[in-house]
């Protein structure tokens, strides 16, 4: 579940980081918004192009294959010991990741965050022993 939580955290941060490099290529080819697309061909226009965007479909590639495993392990596990700590565990390394990435954090909030939620792991292992 750590390692799930760890993937899907890290894959979170990459793929964040694959819809600015699409951004960022929209603004520097002028992006064409042609006015005769209806709302539901702009979205499927925009997704088809983030799929295409290898940034993006990557990291997602990898993230949907986590979610395999994820599952499958799920039928191992207690279910009120492998969500809280494959969710945490996504939050932690989503911070770590993006910050590694270069997003800026506000540490003391990350910082006392990334605490809050090695103590949650910490008492839901505890109380899953007792």
């Amino acid at each position: 579940m750590l390692v799930t939580g760890s993937i899907w955290g890290t894959t979170n941060a990459l793929m964040k980081r694959g819809t600015s490099a699409l951004d960022r290529r929209n603004r520097q080819l002028g992006a064409r918004q042609s006015g005769g697309d209806s709302w539901l061909g702009a979205v499927v226009r925009d997704w088809i192009l983030l799929l295409c965007t290898w940034e993006y479909s990557l990291p997602l590639a990898i993230n949907l294959s986590a979610s395999l495993v994820f599952f499958a392990k799920l039928s191992e596990s207690p279910l009120s010991l492998a969500v809280p700590i494959t969710n945490a565990t996504t939050f932690a390394a989503t911070a770590v990741a993006g910050s590694a990435l270069g997003e800026r954090l506000r540490l003391k909030q990350t910082a006392l965050g990334l605490l809050l939620i090695v103590a949650g792991i910490w008492l839901c292992c505890h109380s899953a022993r007792d």
